[in-house]
């Protein structure tokens, strides 16, 4: 016997909010790297005006919130073995995340951050988006 239409419609809405959060989270981090790039190039203050970096913020976290949300939603669409990929990767750019916050402290703090901040958050969140996108890219 089939699944009902509720439970259809709830996997389909937890592989559209899935979708959705790789595109953000694909948007965050093509201007994360442009940003990436300015910020190591210049040797005084940052280069970029601060809404292009909250621009940034806003993607990655309304990407994260939108995997989040769609954790709520049955992966039924999922191929063996990659049950636990959204998962993975909401911890992963949740602690991004974290990393993006403290660049941001510091940078109202102090007007500057070291490089060793950016990778370690760019590394995080790259890592994040490539567990997504295996998701994604799997079926």
């Amino acid at each position: 016997m089939g699944a009902t239409p509720a439970l259809q419609m709830a996997h389909g809405i937890g592989h559209a909010l899935t979708v959705w959060a790789g595109w953000l989270c694909l948007a965050a981090a093509l201007l994360g790297a442009v940003l990436a790039v300015l910020q190591l190039r210049s040797g005084g203050p940052p280069p970029v005006p601060w809404p292009v970096g909250a621009l940034h913020g806003l993607l990655g976290a309304a990407g994260l919130a939108l995997l989040v949300l769609a954790l709520r939603y049955p992966d039924a669409a999922a191929p063996p073995g990659t049950g636990g990929f959204r998962l993975a990767g909401a911890v992963v750019l949740g602690v991004a995340l974290l990393g993006g916050l403290s660049i941001l402290a510091t940078r109202l703090r102090r007007g500057r951050f070291g490089s060793g901040l950016v990778g370690v958050h760019a590394t995080l969140a790259i890592t994040g988006l490539c567990i997504l996108a295996a998701r994604l890219l799997a079926g």
